[in-house]
C-alpha cells in the first residue's frame, strides 16, 4: 500500500477519536530541584514539551497536571491549558504516573485516547508525537510507546556478587561474541506514552503484551533528571538538525 493509502486509512480510523494530550508536571524534584521551569536554550524546559504538543496535527486538547503555581504560570504563558490543580497527596516524589493519569482523566472526560508527554523529554518533536499515534492507530493496538536502541547490549552487562564476581545479567542465554552480532535492544525513553482510555483504565499500565513501538533516535531521546542531563540538552540543541529531517525516523516506524 502506499503511502497515501495508509494516511486514507489513518484518517478513517481517526474518524470520531478525540486525543488528550497530557503533560505531568510536578513542582519537586530532588535531583535537579524546579527542573520543569529550568531554562534550556531559549524557553523553560517545560516549554519544550508545550510546543512540540501545540504543534501536533492530531492532539484535540492539551492539559497540564501540576501540583506547583510556577509550573503553571510557566505552562499557561507557553499557551498550555491548566484545567485542575493537582491535589498534593499526588504530587509526592513516589506517586506513580499512573495514578496522575487516571485523576487527570476523572477531571477531562469525552476522550478516547491519551497522550502522556512528560517534559523531561524537551528533544521530541511533534513529528514523534503524530509519528507515535499514527503507530498506534494504524496498529489498531491498546496502546504505544517511544523507545530508543540501546548502545550497550545486554549481552556484555553483569552483576557484581558479594565477592565481587561478575555475573551475566543474561545468565543461561547464549551471549554474542561481537557486537554485530547482538540483537538491538530498546528501552523506553519517556518521550510519548498512548493509550486508549478504556484499557488504561482497565490495566492502570501504559506497556502490556500488546503494545506496539514507536522507535526515535538518540538525539532526541534525552531524559533529563540531572544537571548533567540539561547540559547534554543544550549541547544536542546546539547542533540540531531541521525539524523536517525529523521525518524520515518518523516514516522508519511505518
Amino acid at each position: 500500500m502506499t503511502l497515501a493509502g495508509l494516511h486514507g486509512n489513518l484518517i478513517r480510523m481517526l474518524a470520531g477519536q478525540r486525543i488528550l494530550g497530557l503533560i505531568p508536571a510536578r513542582g519537586g524534584s530532588s535531583a535537579l530541584p524546579r527542573k520543569n521551569v529550568l531554562p534550556l536554550g531559549d524557553k523553560p524546559l517545560i516549554a519544550w514539551t508545550v510546543n512540540a504538543a501545540l504543534a501536533s496535527k492530531y492532539l484535540d486538547r492539551i492539559a497540564l497536571s501540576t501540583d506547583d503555581q510556577e509550573v503553571m504560570e510557566v505552562a499557561k504563558a507557553w499557551g498550555c491549558e491548566v484545567p485542575f490543580r493537582r491535589p498534593v497527596d499526588l504530587a509526592a516524589a513516589d506517586t506513580p504516573t499512573i495514578a496522575v493519569v487516571l485523576h487527570a482523566l476523572d477531571q477531562l472526560p469525552g476522550f478516547d485516547y491519551v497522550v502522556l508527554l512528560q517534559p523531561t523529554s524537551p528533544l521530541r518533536t511533534a513529528l514523534d508525537i503524530d509519528g507515535a499515534v499514527e503507530k498506534c492507530i494504524s496498529a489498531q493496538a491498546p496502546s504505544c510507546v517511544s523507545v530508543v536502541c540501546v548502545e550497550k547490549s545486554p549481552h556484555w552487562m553483569y552483576y557484581l556478587n558479594g565477592q565481587q564476581r561478575l555475573r551475566p545479567v543474561l545468565a543461561g542465554e547464549r551471549m554474542a561474541s561481537r557486537r554485530q552480532d547482538a540483537e538491538p535492544v530498546y528501552v523506553l525513553n519517556g518521550a510519548v506514552y498512548i493509550a486508549r482510555i478504556d484499557v488504561l483504565r482497565e490495566t492502570a499500565q501504559f506497556v502490556t503484551e500488546a503494545t506496539v513501538a514507536y522507535r526515535m533516535p538518540p538525539d532526541r531521546s534525552a531524559d533529563v533528571d540531572t544537571e548533567l542531563d540539561l547540559r547534554w540538552c543544550e549541547f544536542l540543541l546546539s547542533d540540531r538538525i531541521p525539524a523536517d529531517s525529523n521525518r524520515k525516523a518518523v516514516q522508519d516506524n511505518v
